[in-house]
């Protein structure tokens, strides 16, 4: 009675088949697959799976996931439980072991991980979990395409599902196809309006527009259904709301109103996950300096690299780093920048893909020099054909990287190098005509060069400054 119990096949939501004695392994997985898609609080639920059932490969492996960046101890000893119980799983168990056992400690291997993503996408192509860690890892690697190769393999087995629009929406933006990803987005929306990541996918392409006002109009309407959220999620949405009052020249309290309410006191309510949230708040931080608005913030800036002396906040996240490098320099806590930057360096020899995150490095370094006020230094570490955009490797969405493009301008206008300025600044408002800080910055690119264009510029800006949120 009791191998029979043991050996019992049971099928998961997606309708595969997994090998558990235990009826609630099985709700504890589903109910994981529920809060991945949905961006929730409680993926923790997955470790009451391998305490259910300590012999379900799936269960142990998705646990191991799950704690592979909390704890790796833990999420190895898990491991070994499943290797352990492969010889009686199905193989949709084996495939999604198989899969993440590459993403998981010392054996971590991006690529071969991201490949066996595509054999058990194709194979298993309704588990929309596995997709979703693929499209993570994609997004971690800068491969867009890839995330887009993925969705589109599952996409015909999941028509007219919850999740998947979303999915698609988000690597169709990240490659510019924005028309595309503004319907299949809104699509995602209306199936499900719980959705989170379609929701942000349809704040991504209008804040892209420039349709500041209605993209915040759309998120604060949502913003209820935000309370469940990771704090990651809550926390980057509320971001988006800020980017979005800042480009569009809201009033600064409304952005700052935002930063403490939303985004700094989630630090408070949920210390756990506090890597993340600082991406969101360090982020909105740089924006509103590359803007001149130090005054105002200079008491916050200063509290979050306090916080940031901390080193187990270091290498969680190349983009936490990058921030966190500028943070400390801005905040006059030379020793603890130059640690942290030294200490990129020296991990950056230990890492596998050496040039490429060579490349990200570079990246770092030069914004440690931004926050010092080196702009000298920062146009001969980047050089001259640097582009935001080509840096996606450390983990950042166009508009993440957007701000380091700001950077740049500034840099170029202090530094004598005005016509290479107005060469970029006029590139990007051919895509983003209606950003008024962006013609802003052309005016005094043109003022500097001595073109009697300023006026006109000048004038663009007043018109859209109050056109937005007015």
């Amino acid at each position: 009675m009791d191998d029979a119990k043991t050996t019992a096949t049971r099928v998961d939501r997606w309708g595969y088949q997994l090998r558990t004695s235990s009826d609630a392994c099985v709700v504890a997985i589903d109910a994981y697959y529920d809060q991945v898609l949905s961006y929730g609080r409680n993926r923790a639920i997955i470790l009451d799976a391998p305490a259910n059932d300590p012999a379900c490969v799936l269960g142990n492996a998705l646990a191991a996931h799950f704690l592979c960046s909390k704890d790796l101890p833990k999420a190895s000893s898990l491991l070994v439980s499943a290797a352990a119980a492969l010889k009686n799983a199905t193989s949709y168990e084996k495939a999604v072991y198989e899969a993440i056992i590459l993403l998981v400690g010392d054996g971590r291997d991006e690529e071969e991980a991201l490949s066996r993503h595509f054999e058990l996408v194709k194979e298993y192509p309704k588990d929309l979990v596995s997709l979703k860690r693929a499209q993570i890892l994609c997004f971690y690697m800068g491969q867009p395409h890839h995330s887009l190769n993925l969705v589109e393999k599952a996409l015909p087995h999941n028509q007219g599902q919850s999740f998947i629009y979303g999915m698609l929406a988000f690597p169709l933006l990240e490659l510019g196809r924005m028309a595309e990803a503004k319907s299949v987005a809104r699509r995602g929306w209306e199936i499900n309006r719980f959705d989170i990541w379609s929701q942000h996918c349809l704040c991504h392409v209008l804040q892209y527009e420039c349709h500041f006002n209605e993209a915040v109009e759309f998120m604060e309407s949502c913003s209820s259904t935000w309370r469940s959220c990771s704090s990651f999620m809550y926390t980057h949405n509320w971001w988006h709301v800020a980017v979005c009052y800042l480009e569009g020249n809201a009033p600064l309290r409304k952005v700052l109103k935002v930063y403490d309410e939303q985004i700094w006191k989630e630090l408070q309510r949920n210390y756990s996950d506090r890597a993340e949230v600082f991406v969101n708040a360090l982020g909105l931080l740089l924006q509103l300096d590359v803007r001149d608005q130090m005054d105002v913030m200079k008491d916050r800036l200063l509290l979050a690299a306090e916080t940031l002396k901390d080193k187990s906040m270091w290498h969680v996240e190349w983009l936490l780093d990058i921030l966190s490098l500028w943070t400390l320099a801005r905040a006059k806590e030379s020793l603890k920048a130059e640690e942290l930057l030294n200490s990129i360096k020296s991990r950056n020899s230990f890492l596998k893909k050496q040039n490429v995150m060579q490349r990200a490095t570079q990246l770092a370094e030069a914004t440690y020099e931004y926050g010092r006020g080196n702009h000298h230094k920062v146009v001969d570490i980047l050089g001259p054909d640097f582009d935001a955009i080509d840096f996606k490797m450390i983990g950042a969405s166009d508009e993440q990287l957007d701000v380091f493009n700001e950077i740049w301008y500034n840099v170029l206008l202090n530094t004598g190098n005005a016509s290479k300025a107005i060469d970029l600044i006029e590139k990007q408002l051919k895509k983003r005509v209606g950003c008024p800080y962006l013609w802003r910055l052309l005016e005094k690119a043109y003022g500097i060069a001595g073109k009697g264009d300023a006026a006109m510029a000048a004038e663009k800006a007043k018109a859209l400054e109050i056109s937005y949120f007015n």
